[in-house]
């Protein structure tokens, strides 16, 4: 049965990174949808100060009703976690399985900021001290991309809104409703974070986990392995 997909991708990102995922599944007759969020990739040229988590929520739910989209799988990779999780929040009763993808799993109240890597941490508070509003891309490398495809990764990566970063999520109800509920961790990329998360949804049974031997870029290193996944959990 064709099952419809949307893919959400992660910070400094866009739609591109997920082609070798959408072109499989499409071949295999499912419909796809890898939005690019607001300031990022092809839509670059619209990065501002005045772009928040609420504007990129605001770009998956509008996509999913203007194609009037139903049953759909909803993936989060990293940042993206936020932005499903509020997606959730919208149009939870068009999701019929939501996935998040080596991604934050934010509880009420919380930001990336809060949640990220020291590293991480440092280089948000030091961009929002010198009065940036925007993060340029963390090389490929750092999160483990397999090497043949860095230089490919850090040419279309762009800096990312910085305000997205310290936004909270308001509310988590959406997300806890939705029938099915995946957490894929990319097990040869470091994160206290995303491991946390994994540990919290695999004590709730209602969860369905896995682990894969790649980069934090699942989807660029291990496209096959991420199809499999995303129709077993469809």
């Amino acid at each position: 049965m064709s099952k419809t997909f949307v893919l959400v991708h992660g910070a400094w990102h866009g739609g591109w990174c997920w082609r070798r995922v959408s072109d499989q599944l499409e071949r295999k007759g499912h419909k796809v949808f890898t939005p690019t969020l607001t300031g990022l990739g092809e839509r670059s040229h619209l990065l501002s100060k005045d772009i928040t988590l609420a504007t990129h929520t605001t770009d998956v739910v509008n996509l999913i009703k203007w194609e009037g989209l139903e049953n759909i799988v909803l993936v989060g990779h990293s940042y993206a976690g936020f932005v499903v999780t509020q997606v959730a929040e919208q149009v939870g009763a068009s999701i019929a399985s939501i996935v998040f993808l080596d991604a934050f799993y934010p509880q009420a109240g919380e930001s990336l900021m809060a949640l990220a890597s020291p590293g991480t941490k440092k280089a948000l508070e030091d961009a929002a001290a010198s009065g940036a509003t925007q993060l340029k891309p963390i090389p490929a490398a750092a999160f483990n991309v397999n090497e043949k495809d860095r230089a490919w990764v850090d040419s279309l990566c762009t800096p990312h809104p910085l305000g997205t970063f310290g936004d909270k999520v308001a509310a988590i109800g959406g997300r806890e409703k939705i029938a099915k509920k995946s957490y894929i961790r990319a097990a040869a990329y470091n994160s206290p974070s995303f491991d946390a998360a994994l540990g919290r949804v695999k004590a709730d049974p209602a969860w369905k986990t896995f682990a894969v031997p790649s980069g934090h870029d699942v989807m660029v290193d291990m496209p096959d392995r991420l199809v499999e996944i995303l129709l077993e959990v469809a």
